[in-house]
């Protein structure tokens, strides 16, 4: 799909600080740039060195939870963890009642939220439409509004 859009996709399969380091500022060197930062236990662990990379090197980038914003990363799209925690629980009823995990069906996420944060995206130069603000699920790093 991303040729179809005029987006060549780079995957990184960086394991430490130092490849990280290296394919993140590789990208400084290419106009239009940006970081799609996939969820694995890996990136988890490196969360804030990707976070202040892409802030370093002047890098949009999308997350994949909400907990990437609040630290200071652009945007995050995916899926709503207390959503899936509530899933989850009704999984472990139905264990508890006698159906057999192995009958239980895949299940994938259903509700995913959007959140950016507008102090970064300020810090990167970036006016974000108000199309796109308004489809936001939370907005962090913005004034609350002024009460009466």
């Amino acid at each position: 799909m991303a040729p179809s859009l005029g987006v060549e996709l780079t995957p990184i399969d960086a394991r430490d600080d130092g490849g990280i380091e290296q394919a993140i500022a590789g990208f400084t060197r290419e106009p239009s740039r940006g970081l799609i930062v996939t969820a694995s236990p890996s990136a988890f662990r490196r969360r804030e060195l990707i976070i202040a990379l892409a802030a370093k090197h002047q890098l949009p980038a999308v997350y994949p939870t909400r907990l990437w914003v609040a630290n200071g990363g652009l945007i995050s799209y995916g899926p709503d963890e207390i959503d899936q925690y509530r899933r989850a629980a009704g999984y472990v009823d139905r264990i508890l009642k006698g159906e057999k995990p192995a009958n239980l069906p895949v299940q994938h996420p259903t509700k995913l939220d959007l959140v950016i944060n507008l102090k970064t995206a300020k810090a990167l130069g970036l006016e974000l439409p108000a199309t796109l603000l308004a489809r936001t699920d939370e907005v962090i790093g913005c004034s609350p509004a002024p009460t009466r």
